[in-house]
């Protein structure tokens, strides 16, 4: 018996010893190695790795890339783009204003054009911190004056080149921040969402930069509706491209949360009871369950927006 309780403790410290290894390991350095490459269809790639998930669109003239990853990783995302193609970068675009997606915007090219919805460029220029995360935001924008800032926006829909090369952003409204734009890449019926799909989960309510709880679901249901001819989704952080039903049933997930939050305010509960409440629904399986300190802030968010 003493054996095997031996056995047993000496398992738990050695199952400890390697979570906290795995916790103490350092984030993947910027390196072109450390960027992957997924071909979603002929001229069209997904880059993984060093920020959130990029677009790479390789057109007759240039290439137009959508989000630049975190900071230092924009001069290994043009290098690894140069695996690809000899094309220039001639085109930028950013689907929202975090740090993650939009740092490698210092390192484009002089000559490359940088887009973004006009809410976004705004808050790309002066960001707030983060609803929900800690940790300071960087921001290279302050170390790099001048450069990076998107000059072209729009408002509602922006339409870039034409026939196989068209490119199409569209806004539908606040979600993940009050500036996310949806790319979609016509002729190969792909879009790219950036954060407001980032993976099976809950998202980021970031009411700091203009985001909302209580909008989020039916701003992703406009754009399922709203942008034709869609097969694949490409995502903000996932590992693999999903699909418009995956993101329709994301939506629902999201409605799910904010009617629980909703009800809980209701009945006179507090945001922390609310958030103690919550956990996945089992129909929904697969999707992560998330710390109880960021719950609560998106339970905030909501119990905000809700009178």
């Amino acid at each position: 018996m003493t054996r095997v309780i031996t056995l047993g403790v000496l398992v738990l410290v050695g199952s400890v010893s390697i979570a906290v290894t795995a916790q103490q390991q350092p984030p993947p350095q910027p390196s072109v190695d450390n960027i992957t490459v997924e071909k979603v269809k002929d001229n069209l790639f997904v880059l993984r790795g060093g920020g959130g998930n990029t677009a790479v669109f390789v057109q007759a003239k240039g290439v137009t890339i959508v989000d630049t990853k975190n900071p230092g990783w924009g001069q290994p995302l043009l290098d690894k783009i140069k695996t690809l193609t000899d094309k220039p970068v001639t085109t930028v675009i950013n689907t929202h204003l975090h740090f993650d997606h939009v740092s490698g915007n210092v390192a484009m090219p002089a000559a490359a054009e940088i887009v973004a919805h006009a809410n976004n460029a705004k808050n790309i220029a002066s960001p707030n911190q983060v609803v929900g995360i800690t940790n300071p935001t960087p921001n290279v924008f302050k170390e790099n004056p001048g450069k990076g800032i998107p000059k072209r926006t729009f408002t509602d829909k922006l339409t870039l080149g034409s026939g196989n090369d068209r490119v199409d952003l569209y806004y539908f409204g606040p979600a993940h921040t009050d500036g996310d734009a949806f790319v979609a890449f016509p002729v190969h019926r792909a879009m790219h969402v950036g954060d407001t799909y980032a993976r099976n989960g809950l998202p980021i309510m970031d009411k700091n930069n203009g985001g909302s709880g209580v909008e989020y679901a039916g701003t992703i249901r406009k754009a399922v509706k709203g942008v034709p001819n869609i097969d694949t989704i490409i995502n903000g952080h996932t590992p693999a491209n999903t699909t418009p039903a995956d993101m329709s049933r994301f939506a629902d997930f999201v409605a799910d949360f904010v009617a629980h939050v909703q009800s809980g305010k209701k009945a006179g509960k507090s945001a922390e009871q609310v958030a103690k409440e919550w956990s996945v629904p089992a129909k929904y399986e697969g999707f992560a369950a998330t710390p109880l300190a960021t719950v609560t802030a998106y339970v905030n968010v909501i119990f905000g927006e809700t009178k």
